[in-house]
């Protein structure tokens, strides 16, 4: 039986599925590989902000690479954007671009690329990158700022527009982002990356459709969504039915400092499906924390993900068994002109947010809050020679205590899935020195199972002067813990300047001169259980290590120093 018979038959042959889903998934694992050695700069090549996927010819997602989560529910809506501008009028060798949270877009520094791919003339499937780009203009250097106030300061808005015709680059666009970005090189060379991994995707496609045939490729591709539909929904039928809310607070937007923001969640899970309703969160707010509904669903979209069987492809088969539900004009569903440079930070409270609720759905198996990240720090200005520098760095690594396990100490939260740069790389890039980067002793909270250990970092600024911008969380709320554990620790930020240490709220942009030190210490993850239950070997090798000291063994776990 040939391929092509086998799709369209009933019972479609299980070991040529497998076969084909794992070749479609490879081609999304390929293009993320493809941008990770071509790409130009850090928070690429070693944050490793991007994501790459496989859709098909209608645009709905079949296949992620290993990749951001965080990117999970947004690369269907910005294509839809692109196929409700252009619809038919896509021919081969086009390729398209976006980056306007209104119109499909999450933030301005993160561009979409879409490349139709056509066999014998057909459109059969889109290759879809997005990177998070070190700058797209705007006020402050990496186009990030938590304390903008409008879209208009964030820098330059991409609509839906086609940057290639028929294989010709378009020399309007490519010419105006190269002008109003601070360092052209890196982010055309990044755009190139991008461009080179939706080739990769195409030839490796038209390899697939030789092997399979065209009429078993759409076969195939439209079974994968089923497929996962079913895996989900399944799932979904073996946990309790019911409703569970839970609310947490961001410490403030950085604007209106010292008002707490609300997150609220309700979760409601029948049958075979889910709602996550954030009614009730606050409206949006002055600062740049503002988040798009198509991050606020990627954020729900991770979460439920969390606690469902590992086996389940990324893709929109999985989307379709969850709602998810935000008013538009609330700091979870933005609208113009908010700010949404910063909305990183609201998508990982978010998170834990809804973490809390499943906490009473499934008591076993989901942990406390993390360290409430991830943290944005970014060091811009110009040389003595005006020449531009831009560093740019998102620092997470402490998880919350889980039912059967700590909290991990030095990773990343698993709605990022991403490092943090190499010191020897970002010294030998940028003007600064990195003096520390350690873990920080007795701020993880207490529990049968610890949190996560925090850590710190000091950047030392070696030109003569910059703009540092921090957005962080988790200074006024700590993370939450759950079984009876005790609260991690809260984040902390500190200037050095002139040989005086000065504290630092949580969100700012200020003057970075040369010979200033700041130093970031993340939250601590929050603890699962009753301290005096944890065990006794478990809190000898804490002190062991320089994680926890003897007094503080004392203080949180009742035991003699």
């Amino acid at each position: 039986m040939t391929p092509d018979h086998a799709a369209q038959g009933s019972d479609r042959d299980p070991i040529a599925f497998e076969l084909f889903r794992n070749a479609l998934f490879s081609i999304a694992d390929e293009m993320a590989l493809t941008i990770h050695r071509t790409t130009y700069s850090a928070v690429l090549k070693d944050n490793m902000d991007y994501s790459t996927a496989f859709c098909d010819a209608a645009g709905r997602l079949v296949a992620q690479g290993l990749t951001l989560p965080s990117h999970l529910g947004s690369i269907p809506e910005a294509l839809a954007a692109v196929m409700r501008r252009y619809g038919d009028d896509m021919h081969e060798g086009d390729v398209f671009a976006l980056n306007d949270p209104f119109e499909g877009g999450m933030h301005l520094p993160d561009i979409f690329v879409f490349k139709p791919i056509f066999v014998d003339g057909a459109r059969m499937a889109i290759a879809a990158t997005i990177c998070h780009h070190t700058d797209v203009g705007g006020r402050v250097a990496g186009s990030n700022a938590s304390d903008s106030t409008e879209i208009y300061q964030e820098g330059l808005r991409i609509p839906p527009l086609r940057i290639i015709t028929r294989g010709v680059p378009d020399p309007v666009f490519f010419g105006i982002l190269e002008r109003n970005v601070r360092v052209p090189a890196m982010v055309m060379g990044d755009l190139r990356a991008q461009l080179a991994a939706c080739t990769i995707a195409e030839r490796a496609f038209a390899e697939l459709v030789g092997r399979f045939g065209a009429a078993a490729t759409t076969a195939y591709m439209n079974e994968v969504l089923d497929y996962a539909e079913r895996l989900t929904r399944a799932a979904i039928a073996d946990l309790p039915d019911g409703e569970w809310s839970f609310e947490d607070f961001m410490d403030d937007d950085g604007v209106e400092v010292g008002k707490p923001i609300p997150l609220r969640v309700r979760v409601t899970k029948q049958g075979q499906g889910i709602t996550v309703d954030w009614t009730g969160s606050a409206p949006q707010v002055k600062g740049a924390i503002n988040s798009t509904f198509s991050f606020t669903r990627s954020a729900s979209y991770c979460a439920i993900r969390s606690v469902l069987p590992t086996g389940i492809p990324n893709n929109e088969g999985y989307f379709r068994a969850i709602e998810v539900i935000a008013p538009p004009g609330t700091i979870t569903h933005a609208v113009l002109p908010a700010a949404v440079a910063a909305r990183g930070l609201t998508g990982f409270r978010m998170v834990d947010t809804l973490f809390g609720a499943l906490a009473q759905m499934l008591p076993d198996r989901v942990g406390a809050a993390g360290d409430g990240g991830n943290t944005g720090v970014s060091i811009g200005g110009y040389d003595a020679q005006r020449k531009p520098y831009i560093y740019v760095d998102f620092t997470c690594g402490a998880w919350g205590g889980r039912p059967w396990a700590d909290g991990l100490d030095g990773n990343s939260h698993m709605f990022a899935n991403m490092a943090c740069p190499s010191i020897e790389v970002v010294e030998a890039e940028q003007p600064i020195e990195v003096l520390c980067y350690e873990f920080v002793p007795d701020r993880a909270g207490a529990g049968q199972f610890r949190g996560g250990v925090p850590f710190a970092r000091e950047y030392r600024m070696l030109e003569d002067e910059g703009v540092l911008q921090v957005r962080s969380d988790r200074r006024v709320f700590p993370p939450f813990a759950l079984a009876g554990g005790s609260p991690g620790a809260a984040s902390r930020n500190y200037l050095l300047r002139n040989g005086t240490w000065q504290d630092l709220p949580s969100k700012f942009c200020i003057p970075f001169l040369k010979g200033d030190v700041f130093r970031h210490e993340l939250a601590g993850g929050g603890g699962w259980g009753d301290p005096a239950a944890r065990d006794p070997a478990a809190l000898a090798r804490d002190i062991r290590n320089g994680l926890l000291s003897p007094e503080a063994a004392a203080r949180d776990y009742k035991v003699s120093p």
